[in-house]
């Protein structure tokens, strides 16, 4: 038996600055209604997957955190089978949390989010409405739209004539994708914190050019009935000569203001010989294609934007050592300046020679490895033929246990939806004597599971190759949200998955919910977080340039 910690005593912990982690193992959809500030969301039914990515030190404090006691007792008892020896319950879990009088929050990547809030509370961070924008395109002015998102993201949809340029890539692109220094850029998200993170970025960087967040990012363009382009691949050049070394001294300057310290291989080496009492992460924060290119193997992708609005899920233990790398003295800089100020990490960048050294020695290609802890002892695995002829028999019943999303989109046909961590407490709902076969996009998850439910019910398999086998093969599929048992209980659903009748009422919900939690952080009190303001002089020539749009409207108008 694990034991447990009141609420009082958790705030207690979180207060004293020491390496703790918070995991909140309710599946993602249900974490979303209601959770800590400080949690990292790790379901029980994939704990598996993400423990050794969220806490990869088994010597960490852990307190999991549930609604009250339905997930954690489970998540206990796998972390004792992995070795961690730290582990306590918060008692009552978020209800009890709740009833001793302390904030709830909702939503996902709440410090990132939060974070982004109140920089722009703070600093001001320099803004520009959707309909000024779209009228100053039409009007030919100098601007350029850069976005910040992921190129996945931006693939999907852009502001027209949006250029992709993620996150961390913003100081390292930016002025290579500027004709002018007076040129005015405009950074845009999906919602509003990569607008914000992004446009104060390349203003704490000190860029000449006037820089505006786009207010509300993309959801803002389409709630003022304006439209979206899709399918783009346009992205910003990457810098050479004199402009990267312009990049260079932007970024080191930045670093040196929010007093990130820059370690050599050997300081590096000292922190790696320590990372058994002390939690070390180390991060490759390049573009992921260039991970995959090549990169020092032992070292996880974490794309800079990325890691600071998402830090929760790449980083599971406050207070731990983080070490950032690329190979242009810009991104990991950049992005370290950020995680400083979130007040909770001790954040390292590793120096250019050292970086360097890396590369030409331990070098690894393709994707980050992913480290699996078995839920069970052993996985009994069913090959697409034998299933599909046991469905044509009536002899199986097909579980998707991965992305209520993805099920959405193609699925077995047959199949039934259970979001992973819900499925033991559903398990009496199937006939004894149907064979369960359980899937997953790739099988990974599906792998886990079925080990863990074989110790309660023998005639449990997992889908050898998972859904994309099965779908790639050809074999009966169908699409839609029939079948689905536990809704969207297993991830937050954006406004943008929204029925078409609800997308505005989401979108708008969604913003608010953002503006609101500076109030909340003040209400709570518990977040560590040290916005500093970098003085440049891009925040006034950014506003001045602003007013004058402002000027110019009015006199039109």
């Amino acid at each position: 038996m694990s034991r447990s910690v009141s609420p009082a005593q958790l705030r207690t912990l979180i207060a004293q600055r020491s390496e703790l982690a918070v995991l909140d193992v309710r599946e993602e959809g249900v974490s979303a209604r209601r959770r800590l500030f400080y949690s990292s969301v790790a379901p029980v039914g994939r704990l598996g997957l993400l423990i050794e990515r969220l806490v990869p030190r088994r010597g960490t404090p852990v307190v999991l955190v549930d609604s009250h006691g339905e997930h954690a007792p489970r998540a206990a008892a796998l972390l004792a089978r992995w070795g961690y020896t730290d582990v306590a319950v918060l008692a009552g879990g978020i209800d009890g949390w709740e009833q001793a009088g302390f904030e709830v929050f909702s939503g996902t990547n709440v410090p990132g989010k939060a974070f982004g809030e109140l920089i722009e509370h703070r600093l001001h961070t320099p803004n520009i409405d959707a309909v000024t924008l779209k009228a100053r395109q039409d009007a030919g002015d100098d601007l350029v739209v850069l976005d910040s998102r992921p190129f996945g993201e931006y693939h999907t949809m852009n502001i027209p004539g949006g250029i992709d340029c993620a996150g961390a890539e913003l100081v390292y692109r930016a002025l290579a994708a500027v004709p002018s220094p007076d040129t005015l850029i405009v950074v845009n998200c999906a919602g509003r914190t990569r607008s914000i993170l992004g446009a104060q970025s390349l203003i704490n960087a000190g860029v000449p050019n006037p820089v505006a967040a786009l207010t509300g990012g993309s959801m803002a363009w389409l709630l003022e009935g304006l439209e979206l382009q899709h399918g783009e691949v346009r992205t910003a050049p990457r810098p050479e000569g004199a402009t990267l070394a312009a990049a260079r001294e932007l970024a080191a300057a930045a670093a040196r203001k929010a007093d990130v310290a820059v370690i050599d291989g050997a300081a590096l080496a000292a922190l790696e010989q320590e990372s058994g009492t002390r939690t070390l992460y180390r991060f490759d924060v390049r573009d992921p294609l260039e991970y995959e290119a090549g990169h020092p193997a032992g070292w996880r992708s974490a794309p800079g934007g990325q890691l600071v609005q998402a830090t929760d899920e790449y980083i599971g233990t406050l207070h731990a050592r983080v070490i950032l790398r690329d190979d242009d003295g810009v991104r990991a800089r950049m992005t370290a300046s950020w995680l400083k100020q979130l007040g909770y990490l001790d954040v390292r960048v590793l120096d250019d020679t050292a970086s360097a050294a890396l590369s030409n020695d331990r070098y690894a290609a393709g994707p980050e490895p992913l480290n699996v802890r078995p839920h069970g002892a052993r996985t009994r695995w069913i090959e697409a033929d034998r299933l599909a002829d046991a469905l044509k028999q009536g002899t199986a019943q097909v579980i998707d246990i991965d992305s209520s999303l993805g099920f959405r989109r193609a699925h077995i046909e047959g199949a039934r939806f259970i979001a992973a961590s819900e499925l033991q407490s559903k398990l009496a709902d199937f006939p004894s004597d149907r064979d369960l076969v359980l899937t997953s996009e790739d099988g990974a998850l599906a792998a886990l599971v079925a080990a863990e439910l074989a110790e309660q019910r023998a005639n449990v398999a997992a889908l050898a190759g998972g859904t994309r086998r099965w779908l790639s093969l050809g074999l009966p599929q169908a699409s839609g949200d029939t079948g689905n048992l536990t809704g969207d209980d297993d991830a937050w659903y954006s406004p943008y998955h929204a029925a078409p009748e609800r997308v505005a009422e989401q979108m708008n919900a969604y913003l608010a919910w953002e503006l609101q939690l500076v109030e909340q952080l003040e209400r709570d009190a518990i977040a560590s977080i040290d916005v500093l303001d970098f003085g440049t002089a891009t925040a006034k020539r950014s506003h001045a340039r602003l007013d004058e749009l402002k000027a110019d409207q009015a006199r039109a108008a």
